[in-house]
């Protein structure tokens, strides 16, 4: 028993003394005065006075607040939507049936003043059709002249590109030459339609291709003088269009 007892004492040493729990006594019981002393020392303290709400709002800014106003229409998707909604739908692909329309009536009517903004376009949907209509009436009439349609329209086109260029001061593009050249090919659509009922090669066929050639080298002539700001030129841009729409003249009465 001594030895167990001489055990547990060896186990259970500590520093821990009496003195040791009165010095924390007196510590704690120190703290709780400083804390006492400052709650009475804020309790001492004079409150500060009631303000009423009229004086806080007479000492305000009295100026005006502008705060950013949001546009939820100008956010919104849904106005890109019917934008497009509202466009032609092969707008996207440059085919506007709306000037196409125009031009073709502008060249139907030579006398009516053609307008330059939208002649002033690169528009090769009318040319394109126009050409291959005049292909296939001439395939309609017994003649297979598809390689001399193209070749020439595209040896006339450069031909007179060449020479607007060095008629005016502005210049013109190669695409804006050949759309106005090919609009204006839909009267010798017409002779050759002509040409699959009856025979061209007579005075009735002679006639009808002086008139159709002057129809076309006009309404040319007329589109270009507006296109191009050249006044007083009609007569020389008509002259080298004649020259070409003769030769289409030849392929569709012989």
């Amino acid at each position: 028993m001594s030895n167990w007892g001489q055990f547990d004492s060896d186990f259970y040493q500590s520093n821990y003394t009496i003195d040791n729990q009165e010095q924390t006594c007196n510590d704690s019981n120190a703290c709780g005065n400083l804390y006492g002393s400052r709650k009475q020392q804020a309790s001492e303290q004079p409150q500060p006075a009631f303000v009423p709400a009229e004086m806080l709002v007479s000492s305000a800014y009295s100026g005006q607040f502008f705060q950013p106003t949001s546009n939820q229409d100008y956010y919104s998707p849904s106005s890109y939507i019917d934008s497009f909604d509202e466009e032609p739908p092969l707008l996207e692909v440059g085919i506007n049936f709306d000037h196409i329309w125009q031009k073709t009536l502008t060249v139907l009517n030579p006398m009516k003043p053609a307008d330059g903004s939208i002649m002033n376009e690169t528009d090769l949907t009318g040319p394109i059709l126009f050409c291959v209509a005049l292909g296939a009436t001439l395939l309609l009439a017994g003649k297979v002249q598809f390689g001399y349609v193209y070749g020439m329209s595209a040896i006339g086109c450069l031909g007179i590109h060449a020479l607007l260029n060095l008629m005016s001061s502005s210049g013109v593009s190669y695409g804006c030459v050949a759309s106005v050249l090919g609009y204006c090919l839909l009267p010798m659509v017409m002779l050759s339609s002509c040409a699959i009922f009856f025979s061209l090669q007579g005075t009735f066929g002679t006639v009808s291709a002086l008139v159709i050639i002057g129809w076309c080298s006009l309404s040319a002539s007329k589109i270009f003088m507006s296109a191009l700001a050249m006044e007083g030129q009609q007569l020389l841009i008509a002259y080298p269009c004649a020259l070409l729409y003769g030769l289409f003249a030849l392929l569709t009465v012989f």
